[in-house]
């Protein structure tokens, strides 16, 4: 097998989107103002789930690279601690987002790397496992984001 095509492909689902908006697409031109307004009790805002996407993508790259990384408590270590981002926290956790989203795509494209490998100290996990876990849980909180921006009325898609 041609593993080189699985990891462009792994890399451009992160990255692209493919069947779903991309990060890029689903956080541009957000309005300040919008970013940690709910659009109704008990949804999330743009903010909590921007917020919520790095931390967890964090805890599965750091887990996966680090043996020694110590994941955050379930499940409020998953969620912002505020619900009004500062203009600094909410540029902050966009570039964080998007620099681990780089280290995980390029994690992909490593062939120095069995994707199908047990993670030494991974508890059975494969690299191609928590690459796939990444990519399914941005693309079910991006089209959260989507959704809450279409609701708040922020949403030019």
């Amino acid at each position: 097998m041609n593993d080189s095509v699985l990891r462009e492909a792994l890399a451009k689902l992160l990255a692209k989107g493919q069947a779903h908006v991309a990060p890029k697409k689903a956080l541009a031109g957000m309005d300040a103002a919008l970013r940690g307004k709910r659009p109704a009790p008990g949804a999330h805002s743009v903010w909590e789930e921007l917020e919520h996407l790095r931390l967890a993508q964090e805890d599965i790259l750091r887990y996966t690279l680090d043996p020694s990384w110590k994941s955050p408590a379930f499940p409020e270590g998953y969620w912002p601690k505020s619900t009004e981002p500062t203009d600094a926290e909410w540029s902050e956790s966009v570039r964080r987002f998007e620099a681990d989203l780089d280290e995980v795509a390029a994690l992909a494209r490593d062939t120095s790397r069995d994707l199908t490998a047990a993670i030494p100290h991974g508890e059975g996990r494969t690299y191609l496992r928590q690459i796939l876990l990444v990519a399914d849980h941005n693309a079910y909180h991006l089209g959260q984001i989507v959704q809450t921006r279409k609701l708040l009325g922020a949403w030019k898609g």
